[in-house]
C-alpha cells in the first residue's frame, strides 16, 4: 500500500501536469477566456486533489481486501478512473454552471468533456505513476501493469 507522502506526491503531480494540459485546451475548445477556465480548473483541481486522495485510499483498502493486493490489472484500472471521475462530475458540474453562468445543461456537457479528458489522462498517468514508482510487493506479481 503506498504512503501518505507517495499518495501526496501522486496528487500533486498529477493535477499540476493536468492543469498545464487543460487550462489551454479547454479554452480553445469552449472559446472561452484562459482565466474564466483557468478558475475553474484551479478550484476543481483542489476540489479533485482532496477527491483523488481519499478515493484512491479506499480504493486500494478495498482492493486489498477483496484481492490481497493493490495491483491493479488493466480492467481495474478502467473502473478506478471511471468511478473517480462519476464522483467528481457530481461535485463539479453546479459550480460550473454557476462560475461560467452557462445552463445546468452546458456545464454538465462542459463537465464531462472534462471528464472525458481527465478518464484518458488519469488511465495513462496512473499507470507510468506505477512504473516510476512501483510498490514492492508487485515485484513478485506481474509488475505495475498488471497483466491482462
Amino acid at each position: 500500500m503506498r504512503s501518505t507522502s507517495d499518495r501526496i506526491r501522486h496528487a500533486l503531480s498529477f493535477e499540476i501536469l493536468a492543469l498545464l494540459l487543460v487550462i489551454p485546451l479547454g479554452a480553445a475548445v469552449f472559446d472561452m477566456p484562459m482565466d474564466h477556465i483557468g478558475v475553474v480548473s484551479v478550484v476543481s483541481a483542489v476540489i479533485a486533489m482532496v477527491w483523488n486522495f481519499v478515493y484512491n485510499h479506499m480504493f486500494d483498502r478495498a482492493l486489498q481486501r477483496l484481492t490481497g493486493t493493490t495491483l491493479k490489472r488493466t480492467w481495474v484500472r478502467v473502473l478506478h478512473a471511471c468511478l473517480f471521475e462519476a464522483g467528481l462530475l457530481t461535485v463539479l458540474m453546479p459550480f460550473i454552471a454557476w462560475y461560467l453562468d452557462v445552463g445546468l445543461w452546458q456545464a454538465t456537457l462542459m463537465d464531462m468533456s472534462f471528464s472525458a479528458f481527465y478518464v484518458v489522462y488519469a488511465f495513462f498517468f496512473n499507470w507510468g505513476y506505477d512504473r516510476l514508482f512501483p510498490l514492492a510487493e508487485w515485484a513478485s506479481e506481474d509488475g505495475p501493469s498488471g497483466g491482462q
